[in-house]
């Protein structure tokens, strides 16, 4: 086995074990206020600020497919044209 394999099985294996936490992702403000829950009357309150950090959530989900589409549009009209004149 060569060296690079090694070291990427390695990374992998230690990627796997890391404890959820460490890969949790979220700026610290928006996770203290979901948290909470006790936003009151603060930012139209507890309904707003779930409805924010959902909106969020969904643009940010939403750029990593548009940059695939963006990237792939062309194979992926060639399969939907090779899709529609399949027989069978």
């Amino acid at each position: 086995m060569s060296t690079r394999r090694i070291l990427l099985l390695a990374a992998v294996v230690l990627a796997a074990l890391a404890p959820a936490d460490l890969w949790a992702q979220g700026c610290a403000m928006c996770k203290a206020v979901a948290e909470t829950g006790a936003s009151g009357s603060l930012y139209g309150g507890s309904q707003a600020v779930g409805a924010g950090l959902n909106t969020g959530i969904l643009f940010m989900m939403a750029v990593p497919y548009v940059l695939l589409f963006l990237l792939f549009r062309k194979k992926i009209g060639s399969f939907i044209r090779e899709f529609r004149n399949a027989q069978g």
